[in-house]
């Protein structure tokens, strides 16, 4: 194999380009308008009409705005389908900022314990490497937001509102990490004995860093609003946890995380953990069922035809274009544009680092075609500027390739997958492509 490019190779591949009249033409419209106008297929656009045959009411979409908390956004609109339909309400909203707040307060924390416990190893190893690379970042995990929804309840948007931090959190995630990472030298540092003493200074700071960036928590708030009927209620004096209770009162130990990840060091029906990856010490361990991707979509069906929305995590910058609001592996025809003549199985784009979950949104619904599943309603968080009034509308091939994880009710499982899911999980690497989080913007 020709080990350097040489003039005599660029000459051809030149000239190939040229015996095609066409190519001209893609050529000039790709410099005018970019590649994904230009290659964009208005067929698959007419076919995947935004149009359900079964769907589950909801309101507007929230706005993450320039933030990477899609996990909690849509975590919190399925907890609000549920609480606006009990109690009258519309458009109504639980606080991101208040899980936001606690969520990065507690991986201040779960960074500093695992750079403890891997003060034994060199900096240089791909574990400590790994570990200060992000010491936090605003994405996260169905069961991250668990751990931190049980000991920390939830409020109403309007008892802990959005702040510019909360919103835009570059700086604030710049400023924590160079804290984390100069925090992490001095514990790698320091004995043993020395470092819990250590530790609860450096949280002091980060919950000052937070406090100013993001607000306070409530301890205890109000709750008043108007419903529907334009009745007023009122509530005194609430905790968060009472809140939770009250006002979603589901139990989250009911759910469980189905994710399809068909490589080959992943069987399915089996369990898996992610090492290094949580928020909470001593929270919910992250926890994943792997099964077939039509089992995973039929799970899902059944939980929206039952009336419950399903939050789901995928790679949404795969074939998804935003203005339409349509995300199908053929929406850009880049085959016939550039004449590629390969392409990666799912597996392959896991294993190759080519694809993984990025994004978390919400399945509110489904179209059925001579009794199959041909596109599936989803609730975005990126306001109702993108797509159709902040929904978009998925294929069920696009499913099939970009899907990754559902969290399903376990009495939607079969007796066999409930028994699947107590299996103890396969531990996975810390850079595995299921460890990766939900933070697109």
């Amino acid at each position: 194999m020709e080990k350097s490019i040489s003039h005599k190779q660029i000459t051809a591949f030149s000239n190939k380009l040229k015996q095609n009249p066409a190519n001209q033409i893609f050529k000039d419209a790709i410099m005018k308008n970019g590649i994904k106008a230009t290659t964009e297929n208005g067929e698959v656009i007419r076919q995947v009409q935004p149009v359900f045959s079964t769907e589950i009411a909801t309101d507007k979409v929230s706005n993450q705005n320039q933030s990477g908390r899609c996990w909690m956004f849509a975590a919190l609109n399925t907890f609000r389908h549920q609480l606006n339909s009990a109690f009258g309400l519309k458009d109504f909203e639980l606080s991101q900022n208040y899980i936001n707040f606690w969520d990065k307060f507690e991986k201040a924390n779960y960074f500093l314990e695992a750079i403890s416990s891997t003060s034994d190893k060199k900096l240089d190893s791909r574990t400590v490497s790994f570990l200060l690379e992000t010491p936090q970042q605003d994405g996260g995990q169905w069961d991250m937001l668990v751990s931190i929804i049980e000991k920390y309840g939830v409020v109403p948007k309007s008892a802990m509102p959005e702040t510019f931090g909360s919103q835009s959190s570059r700086e604030l995630n710049e400023l924590l990490n160079a804290r984390l990472r100069t925090n992490a030298a001095i514990l790698r540092q320091a004995k043993e004995k020395d470092r819990l003493a250590l530790k609860e200074d450096m949280l002091a700071e980060i919950y000052q860093i937070l406090m100013f960036a993001l607000g306070e928590p409530p301890e205890t708030f109000d709750f008043e609003y108007r419903d529907n009927e334009n009745k007023y209620h009122q509530e005194l004096n609430m905790t968060p946890q009472t809140f939770y209770q009250k006002y979603i009162g589901l139990n989250l130990a009911d759910y469980a995380p189905v994710i399809n990840a068909p490589t080959a060091d992943k069987p399915f029906n089996q369990t898996f953990t992610v090492d290094f990856l949580g928020n909470v010490v001593g929270g919910k361990p992250i926890k994943y069922l792997n099964v077939d991707i039509d089992t995973l979509k039929s799970l899902a069906k059944k939980q929206i035809a039952s009336g419950e929305t399903v939050w789901f995590g995928c790679d949404v910058g795969q074939s998804s274009e935003r203005t339409s609001g349509i995300m199908d592996p053929a929406i850009f025809d880049l085959k016939t544009a550039f004449g590629f003549k390969t392409a990666m199985t799912k597996a392959e784009r896991l294993d190759y680092k080519e694809s993984m979950l990025t994004h978390a949104m919400v399945l509110t619904g489904f179209n059925e075609k001579n009794g199959k599943v041909d596109r599936w309603k989803v609730e975005n968080s990126w306001g109702e500027k993108v797509g159709n009034n902040g929904y978009f509308t998925a294929s069920d091939a696009w499913m099939d390739e970009f899907t990754f994880q559902v969290v399903i009710h376990k009495k939607y499982l079969s007796k066999e997958l409930q028994e699947a899911l107590k299996q103890d999980p396969i531990h996975l690497k810390p850079w595995d492509p299921m460890g990766s989080l939900a933070s697109f913007k």
